[in-house]
């Protein structure tokens, strides 16, 4: 005689298998590790402070202008 199995321990098990699956593409093709994340953030303040420090004029302000017409 064969052993006995339950087909909803089957089903289940088939179901796990086959999200882990489905979340290993995901990672492969989407995911970044929280260091690279981190990594990338830093380098995007740093050009952004980067840039900002080499403008030779400051940014002018928004709001009405001194000395217009009314």
């Amino acid at each position: 005689m064969g052993n006995v199995v339950k087909l909803s321990r089957f089903r289940k098990q088939k179901a796990k298998a086959d999200r882990q699956q489905r979340a290993e593409v995901n990672r492969r093709l989407h995911g970044r590790t929280k260091a690279e994340r981190a990594r990338e953030e830093l380098q995007k303040q740093q050009l952004t402070k980067a840039v900002d420090g080499a403008q030779l004029e400051p940014p002018a302000l928004e709001g009405p202008e001194e000395g217009a017409d009314e």
